[in-house]
C-alpha cells in the first residue's frame, strides 16, 4: 500500500524538479504501478498542469508530452501512418482500455520496465528522451542509466525513411508479455531491432544484408545472431529458453516483413 503525507500540482516544471529532489517525494503519472509498491511518500508531485499531455507532430518528426496517455499514443493517426500501425499494435494489447487511459508514457518510459511494450517500441524508433535538466539524451542510453531524481518532460521520435513492425508473444490477450520485437529497416537497407521481456528491459541489435545475401538468408542469419546474443531468464510466464528461441522466431518474422 502506498500513503501520502502531501500532495501538490506542480505549476512548473521548476517546482516539480524541486520537489522531487526530496528522497520522500514521487512524480505521479497514471498511478497504475507506483501504487502497488508499499512505501510512504512524501509529497506527491502532480504534472497534470504542465501541458504535457499532447502529441506534436512536425515535418521532422513527433514531440509526445510525458503525460500522454497509452491510449492517446494507440489512437493517434500520425504515429500510425508514420509507424505502419506498429505504434498501436505496441499498445493495444496492454491490459485494457481502462488501464490505457491512465497509464502514460513518461511513467513508461521513466521506470524502464522489462515487460514494457512502450519502451521496445520506442527503442526501434530511435527515441530521445527530453529531461528537464538533463537535455535530449537517445532513449538507448537512457535505458541503461540508474534512476535519478530529473523530470521526463516527453518522448522525441525523429521521422526517417523507415518501415517498422511491432510482434509480441503473450499467454493471453492482455497478459504482460513474454517477448516483445519491434524492428525497423532503414533506407540503406539495414535492420534495427529491440527485444524486451527478455523478461529484462529492452535491448538493441542491427544487422545488415551482405552482398548476394537474399532476403530470408539475411533474416535467418540475423534471427541466429540476436538468438546466440541475448541474455534472458525465467519467471513464471516462460522459460529462459523458450524467450531465447522466441527471440530468433520473432527476428526471423519481423525482418521477412519488412524485406516483404
Amino acid at each position: 500500500m502506498m500513503t501520502i503525507r502531501e500532495y501538490k500540482r506542480a505549476e512548473s516544471l521548476e517546482e516539480a524538479w524541486q520537489l522531487n529532489q526530496k528522497r520522500p517525494n514521487r512524480v505521479l503519472g497514471g498511478m497504475i504501478w507506483l501504487k502497488m509498491e508499499n512505501i510512504n511518500v512524501g509529497t506527491a508531485i502532480d504534472l497534470s498542469g504542465l501541458g504535457l499531455d499532447t502529441i506534436e507532430e512536425t515535418d521532422d518528426g513527433f514531440s509526445i508530452g510525458a503525460m500522454v496517455t497509452l491510449r492517446q499514443l494507440e489512437l493517434h493517426p500520425g504515429l500510425a501512418a508514420y509507424t505502419d500501425g506498429a505504434v498501436r499494435e505496441s499498445a493495444r494489447h496492454i491490459v485494457g482500455v481502462q488501464l490505457r487511459n491512465l497509464a502514460t508514457v513518461g511513467g513508461s518510459i521513466y521506470s524502464r520496465f522489462g515487460f514494457s511494450d512502450v519502451l521496445t517500441m520506442f527503442l526501434a524508433l530511435n527515441a530521445s528522451v527530453e529531461l528537464y535538466k538533463g537535455g535530449v539524451v537517445p532513449l538507448a542510453e537512457y535505458a541503461q542509466r540508474p534512476y535519478d531524481r530529473d523530470i521526463l518532460v516527453g518522448v522525441l521520435v525523429p521521422k526517417e525513411n523507415a518501415r517498422f513492425v511491432y510482434q509480441s508473444v503473450r499467454n493471453s490477450q492482455t497478459d504482460f508479455p513474454v517477448l516483445t520485437c519491434a524492428a525497423a529497416k532503414l533506407a540503406d537497407g539495414s535492420i534495427r531491432a529491440a527485444i524486451g521481456a527478455r523478461p529484462g528491459k529492452a535491448v538493441l541489435y542491427t544487422a545488415a544484408p551482405e552482398a548476394g545475401e537474399t532476403a530470408e538468408e539475411f533474416a535467418a542469419r540475423f534471427a541466429a545472431e540476436v538468438k546466440a546474443g541475448i541474455k534472458t531468464e525465467s519467471n513464471l510466464r516462460g522459460s529462459a529458453e523458450y524467450r531465447r528461441h522466441l527471440a530468433g522466431v520473432l527476428t526471423k518474422r519481423a525482418v521477412c516483413r519488412l524485406e516483404g
